[in-house]
């Protein structure tokens, strides 16, 4: 009995490998199907014990018997391995797709989706935020991606790729778990999925290379939010479909050109991979790519997954079209259609610059412009025009002379009536031209003499002749050059400012300067011997026409008045602000008016006030004002550096300094006036009411206004220092070398294109206006040639005034939905890169064509560059005004339209308004 039982006991060996495999089965196997095996186990359990019994008998060792166990399990080992691979259903053939891999399939698809990231939130605005500590604001997302972005793009871009491989896991194992109905297993998976997602956003968020987080959203992870909610990806019908009808927008998106755009985006990232200093990386996409640039991504990512055969016959496609469209392009050098493609890009605001810069629209809570969807109701081949039936007749501002509107104004102390009071509906009629109107002419005899029948106005010549501002000359009015407080000229009055305080430094340490109430503008215009930049501007009143004559000698200046609303300019751009009897009451109302001057004078900057109260001191009144004024000044912390009399003229004049830290402001006993709350930016101005109060003065030393900058010319080509503060430029690199690669481009374009292939004679051109500006880059390409620019930056676009003036440019905010303050054929040249294009989606075209064709003098030239399909719309349009259109074809649905304006009116007038 004692040898039977011995013969009974199993060896060591063979226990703990009979418990291995059972628990091996187990794993493998669902409960009946581990049974079966496990009976079958343990028959040859008992088979394999009766042997060893029998070995032991012989006297072998435990070794042998383990041996013999051993080769026995891995026999039934091998069988049931190949058991279980004959009868696994996760083992299909690789010719054919599984419903998971079929499932997983669909699952990219969602991840693919090009319409999904086209309807994403826009960023919500923040009141508070500043750009480099200057103007607020906020766009859509299409446009700022400097080296830094692309290293964030790669992270993102792997994050979301191991995501998507997370999710696609899940889903083959939540089907395998269905298959098996292992209802326990599917709750760990789910559990176990839910971790991961909390894990794959806790990397995202974390991400140092991750910006504006707290307030974008990004597409990816909406999709993965959709995606998770809606549960299980599984029937194969409907991810057949979903397939097909990925592919067929795919085909659909070819058709309609958008791999032409899918081409550009790989060039640049080609281009960026290569060098981060070419002048063609990644360059912002206007507002319509959005869509575009989604088809983009998605095409690519097919790409990678198997549909290589169908994207590079659309590149095929798209390069056919391209060598079609440039077939017949004329340009000075081989590679001109390249550089003008590329600066065509670089202004093209994308949405993603829109987050990280403030607009001017964005703070106007008052700003009554036609932000609308609109589209032009007629076929703009076939319009009729004609011509404006008002009261002000060839003089029509709509935005000044809207009687409806000034009616109805509850008072006019304030000057309300001098202010923009647009029409609801923008004017499509014609402006008719003066009686006997001729060619301008040219600068610079055009400084001292003007046709007559241009500006047919004798009023001012009566009232003003005396001083030498105008007089009636035969068939000319002449400008002596004189002026209330400079009736010996204005070039003795220059010098003699410059004097009393040598520190101005005309031309050099003073650049940009503001005259106000400026008359017809004698003082900015000999200025320009001093290479001085002046911005003139007075109130359509009773001065008859005085802005108008300014521009008709060649001297920049605007319609404005110092009202109840802000000037359209920013805070701390002036290097000084001149007045000369310009009968602005800056002593009332808590001097409001003249605080206005304050947000707009540099710190450090000068005001120059020649006016009676400084110099008459044996009248009343002037005494009186005298007084006010320097208690104001006083309170407002600004030093009174000299007061002298000019002899010759007999005149007083006082210069006022500007502080350059805020130590007086806290040092004052009496708060009076206030300082500004600091949620008020002082950088808004498109209709911002005035404030009575004072902004502090900036004092970090990488803060716009803290520093002086540097003497012009150098300014015009170096980066403000404050601009490294913003690690992100408008056009899609770092702001120093967006400014810097602006630069190039537009001395590039200007020299090779404008200057040759464009039929203008610039001899001729000396007011010029760039509609849609970004850094000034255009202006600075001109600024060796007898004419000035003025840069006007969109209310929606990224606000870059600043930088203009920090370069010494100028520049006004404008909403193009709504004219323009200045005088009928008051410019030689319009430049438009990119402004259409993205107008349309807000208001109709045909009214800022008709607003072109009111600014522009007869001759005066249009220059635009487009997209082909909203240049043809406008090519039609001014050809129904009788223009003379010359078009250059370009690269990338890019085209040139060079136009010149013709003296045809229409016959008819349209109804009275």
């Amino acid at each position: 009995m004692e040898e039977r039982h011995r013969g009974d006991k199993k060896s060591p060996c063979f226990l703990d490998l009979k418990i291995f495999l059972e628990c091996f089965l187990h794993f493998l196997f669902p409960q009946d199907t581990f049974l079966n095996f496990l009976s079958f186990f343990q028959f040859l359990s008992y088979s394999t014990t009766m042997a060893v019994g029998k070995s032991r008998g012989n006297k072998k060792s435990y070794g042998g018997s383990c041996s013999v166990t051993a080769t026995m399990l891995v026999f039934v080992f091998v069988c049931v391995f190949g058991v279980w691979m004959l009868t696994s259903t996760t083992l299909v053939s690789p010719r054919k797709k599984s419903p998971i891999q079929k499932a997983a399939s669909s699952l990219d698809s969602v991840f693919e989706n090009p319409h999904r990231k086209t309807n994403l939130p826009r960023k919500i605005p923040n009141p508070t935020a500043t750009v480099f500590e200057d103007n607020p604001g906020d766009l859509p997302s299409d446009a700022i991606k400097s080296d830094d972005d692309l290293m964030d793009q790669t992270r993102n871009a792997s994050i979301e790729t191991e995501h998507e491989r997370e999710i696609t896991k899940n889903v083959v194992d939540d089907v395998e778990t269905v298959n098996e109905n292992d209802v326990g297993k599917q709750e760990a998976k789910q559990v176990k999925k839910e971790k991961q997602k909390q894990e794959t956003e806790d990397t995202q968020n974390t991400n140092p290379f991750k910006r504006h987080t707290e307030k974008t959203i990004t597409a990816k992870n909406i999709e993965n939010e959709a995606d998770q909610q809606n549960g299980r990806i599984g029937h194969e019908e409907s991810d057949m479909k979903n397939q097909e009808n990925k592919q067929k927008d795919a085909n659909e998106g070819d058709e309609k050109g958008n791999l032409k755009n899918d081409q550009e985006r790989h060039v640049t990232d080609e281009e960026h991979e290569k060098s981060s200093s070419e002048v063609s990386d990644d360059h912002a996409q206007h507002d319509d790519d959005t869509q575009i640039e989604s088809h983009s991504i998605a095409t690519e990512t097919k790409s990678q997954v198997g549909n290589q055969e169908s994207q590079e016959t659309s590149e095929q496609m798209e390069q056919d079209k391209i060598e079609t469209n440039t077939i017949n392009t004329k340009t000075p050098e081989k590679d001109t259609n390249v550089h003008e493609t590329t600066a065509s890009e670089i202004t093209t605001d994308s949405k993603d610059s829109k987050h990280a810069w403030i607009t001017q629209a964005d703070q106007s809570t008052n700003h009554n412009g036609r932000s609308k969807e609109a589209e032009d109701d007629v076929n703009t081949s076939e319009f009729k025009w004609e011509l404006c039936n008002v009261t002000a007749g060839t003089d029509y501002i709509p935005c000044l002379d809207n009687e409806k509107a000034i009616k109805m104004l509850h008072g006019r102390h304030h000057y309300e009536h001098r202010e923009r009071h647009c029409p609801e509906e923008a004017p499509t009629c014609l402006v008719p031209l003066p009686e006997g109107y001729q060619t301008p002419i040219s600068w610079p005899q055009s400084r001292d003499k003007i046709w007559f029948h241009n500006v047919p106005h004798k009023g001012l010549a009566e009232v003003k002749g005396h001083q030498n501002w105008v007089k009636v000359t035969g068939e000319f009015l002449t400008f002596p050059g004189g002026g209330t407080q400079f009736i010996h000229g204005a070039t003795h009055y220059i010098d003699f400012v410059q004097q009393m305080v040598p520190e101005i430094a005309w031309g050099k340490h003073t650049r940009v300067i503001l005259d106000v109430g400026c008359g017809v503008a004698s003082f900015g215009g000999y200025l320009f011997d001093k290479d001085v930049l002046t911005m003139s501007f007075a109130p359509k009143d009773e001065h008859e026409a005085q802005i108008q004559f300014a521009l008709e000698r060649g001297i920049p200046a605007i319609s404005a008045t110092m009202g109840t609303q802000r000037l359209s300019f920013p805070s701390n751009v002036f290097d000084l602000v001149h007045c000369a009897r310009c009968r602005v009451p800056w002593h009332k109302e808590g001097g409001r008016l003249l605080l206005e001057l304050n947000r707009v004078l540099r710190p450090g900057g000068y005001f120059v006030w020649s006016a009676t109260p400084v110099y008459k001191k044996n009248e009343e009144e002037d005494v009186q004002i005298w007084k006010e004024m320097s208690a104001l000044t006083e309170a407002m912390c600004w030093d009174l550096i000299t007061i002298k009399k000019d002899a010759l003229n007999g005149i007083g004049v006082a210069i006022y300094q500007k502080p350059e830290s805020n130590e007086c402001y806290n040092e004052r006993k009496i708060q009076e006036p206030p300082m500004c709350n600091p949620d008020d930016d002082p950088n808004a101005s498109w209709y911002v009411t005035l404030q009575t109060c004072m902004h502090k003065v900036p004092t970090n030393e990488k803060e716009r206004g803290s520093q002086w900058p540097e003497e012009w010319p150098s300014r015009v080509q170096t980066p403000p220092y404050w601009l490294e503060k913003n690690p992100m430029g408008v056009l899609e690199k770092s702001t120093p070398t967006d400014f810097e690669t602006d630069y190039e481009r537009w001395k590039w374009v200007v020299s090779k294109t404008y200057m040759s292939g464009l039929q203008i004679d610039w001899s001729n051109v000396r007011n010029v206006m760039d509609m849609r500006a970004v850094y000034g880059g255009f202006a600075a390409a001109l600024k060796d040639l007898k004419l000035w620019v003025l840069n006007v930056v969109n209310v929606d676009s990224p606000d870059t005034l600043p930088i203009i003036y920090e370069r010494g440019l100028f520049g006004v905010y404008h909403d193009w939905c709504e004219s323009f303050s200045t005088y009928p054929r008051t410019y030689d040249l319009l430049h438009a890169d990119y402004l259409f294009s993205n107008l349309k989606k807000r208001c109709k075209i045909t009214p800022v064509i008709a607003e072109v064709d009111r600014i522009v003098r007869p001759g005066g030239k249009l220059i635009i560059r487009d997209e082909s399909t909203t240049i043809g719309e406008i090519k039609n349009l001014l050809k129904t005004l009788h223009w003379k259109v010359h078009l250059i074809p370009s690269k990338n649905q890019e085209r040139v339209l060079s136009a010149k304006k013709s003296t045809w009116r229409p016959k008819t007038y349209a109804a009275p308004s």
